[in-house]
This record gives structure tokens, C-alpha cells and sequence, in this order.
């Protein structure tokens, strides 16, 4: 009899509790008294538990009722969801969308276009991952993620279709205690060999023997750009660093600004990039998602 149970009977049920009476409840869901009595004596019946003590001038929930009725909240949650997504898939929306975003994006901006997304497909998941150079392109050419943030590997897998999203404003910087940043002065390529680089290093195989902003062949390789902020701020060497994440260390006094000879009158920003298959372009929601970020990108730094 358990197998007979419907979405109905549920819906009755919570409308039932949450009106505290039965023809409250028929109102709410434009029904006669009857049917809603009905329809619970009908639950009652199949699931062989009393949901409602009846003796009184208003029926109340029984102690079995009350515990079932969050059960049957969660059933009928999780319905409306289904039917949500179900829905979505037929109207050409992804079920899913999967995204891997470079590290160095703004994360400002990306919370802002992640919280637009979340209002506009509340039914649609979102997977989101952060990674580094081709650690963002690995999983897109895998088909594990739909679409990439692609901007510290600067060269596109021939795979891969890509379209600019923004320009990431960057620094080098390195530690005021460090030895470079007495130096107020356009900083010769020669002399930084002669000090520690800290650089990002890849963790898959897709930029094997490829740098990129490297200077010195004295490197310390990190796999974590949190890791990288914290040895530049100890003074353990020098790098290039997105503007946003390391503002207030500079302006603190903290990280100095380093003018680099190859790199005048700034340090280049880094063009990010929305990748993906040419076999598998982004859905509804995912085009959405993309046109939020160019909507919400920061302007461009242009102090020196």
C-alpha cells in the first residue's frame, strides 16, 4: 500500500499541518472540506499511521504526524525540483554547468556573476572549480568541465574555441624587507637573476617546458597562488601578483611595486578567455553565465 502513496496525498498532508485545519487547507488548495478529509483518511489508511488527533475542535498533529510531515516536506521538495530540472533540460538548459576558473580571475567579480546565476537558474547546479595554466584547460578538453576561464596558459588548445572576457591587471611585487625593492628604479633583466622568482607551476603536462613571465633561472615552482601571496609577503623572492589580491599589501607597505626593464611602462595584464569545445559550446545558461561576467568585470588599473 506504501507504493500507492502521491505527491497529492503529501501536498494535502503539509497544506493540512500548516493551515491547522482541514478546511483551511481546501481553501489553500481550492478543494472542498470533504476531499481534504478524505484524502488524509485515504494516507492514513495506506501508510497504517494516524497523522492527525481528530478529537478536538481542530485537528492536531500527532507525535508520528509530526515526525513524517518533514519527511513529506523533503518528498515534495525534492519533486518540484525534479520537475524544475526536467523542465529545464526540455527547454534546452543544461542539467549542470560545470566551470573551471583560472586562479588569477577576480574573484570579486566572479561572486557577483555566481550570485546573478544562482537568482536566475536557481534549479540549474553550479560546479566550480579554480585551477592554474593548464590545469584549466585539462579538464575542459576532457570534457570534465563545459567551459574554462582560461588566462595564465595564454596559448588555446587548437580543441577549443575561446572568446575574451576581460583584461586581469597585474604587479610584481616582492616583499619591502627584500633586497629588490630598495631599488626605485627600472630593474634590469641581468639583475634579477640574480634573486629568487616565485611562478606558478603547472599541474598537468600541457605547458611541460613552456614558461611564462620567468626572468631568472633561480625559480621556486608553487601550485597554489595563495602559497606564492604568502612567500612573496615573507620575503622569499619576487613575482608577478593580480593587482586585486595584493592591493592592500601595497598599499600597507607590505609588497612593494617592482618596474621591471622587459616589462614598461607596466606589467602587462593577463586576457582571460572563456574556453570551450568546438564539439560542445555552452547551452542557454551557460551563455548567460559567460555575458555576466563580461557585464560585472572590473575596470582596468592604470596607476603604475
Amino acid at each position: 500500500m506504501l507504493d500507492g502513496v502521491s505527491m497529492d496525498q503529501l501536498r494535502t498532508f503539509i497544506a493540512a499541518a500548516d493551515e491547522g485545519s482541514f478546511s483551511a487547507a481546501g481553501r489553500r488548495l481550492r478543494r472542498a472540506q470533504s476531499v481534504v478529509s478524505q484524502t488524509l483518511a485515504n494516507l492514513e489508511g495506506q501508510i497504517d499511521v494516524q497523522l492527525f488527533d481528530r478529537s478536538g475542535r481542530y485537528p492536531k498533529l500527532t507525535e508520528e504526524g509530526t515526525a513524517l510531515l518533514a519527511q513529506a516536506r523533503s518528498v515534495v521538495h525534492g519533486m518540484d525540483g525534479f520537475k524544475a530540472t526536467a523542465r529545464t533540460i526540455s527547454e534546452g538548459l543544461e542539467p549542470e554547468l560545470s566551470v573551471v576558473v583560472d586562479v588569477m580571475y577576480p574573484m570579486d567579480s566572479l561572486t557577483v556573476a555566481v550570485g546573478l546565476f544562482r537568482a536566475a537558474f536557481p534549479h540549474t547546479p553550479l560546479r566550480l572549480y579554480v585551477e592554474a595554466l593548464g590545469a584549466v584547460a585539462q579538464p575542459v578538453l576532457q570534457r570534465g568541465c563545459r567551459i574554462g576561464i582560461m588566462g595564465s596558459m595564454p596559448l588555446v588548445p587548437e580543441e577549443l574555441d575561446a572568446e575574451k572576457l576581460l583584461d586581469v591587471p597585474m604587479v610584481t611585487v616582492t616583499a619591502s624587507s627584500h633586497p629588490l625593492a630598495a631599488q626605485k628604479r627600472v630593474i634590469a633583466s641581468r639583475e634579477l637573476e640574480q634573486h629568487v622568482q616565485l611562478v606558478l607551476t603547472d599541474r598537468t603536462s600541457l605547458t611541460s617546458g613552456k614558461s611564462f613571465g620567468v626572468f631568472t633561472s633561480s625559480i621556486w615552482r608553487l601550485a597554489d597562488l595563495g602559497a606564492k601571496h604568502a612567500f612573496l609577503r615573507a620575503g622569499f623572492g619576487w613575482g608577478h601578483m593580480p593587482l586585486a589580491m595584493v592591493r592592500s599589501d601595497i598599499e600597507s607597505g607590505l609588497l612593494t611595486r617592482l618596474q621591471l626593464e622587459a616589462f614598461q611602462p607596466t606589467t602587462p595584464p593577463i586576457a582571460m578567455f572563456a574556453v570551450y569545445r568546438k564539439d560542445l559550446p555552452p547551452g542557454p545558461a551557460g551563455r548567460w553565465f559567460l555575458e555576466h561576467l563580461k557585464d560585472t568585470a572590473p575596470a582596468r588599473d592604470s596607476s603604475k
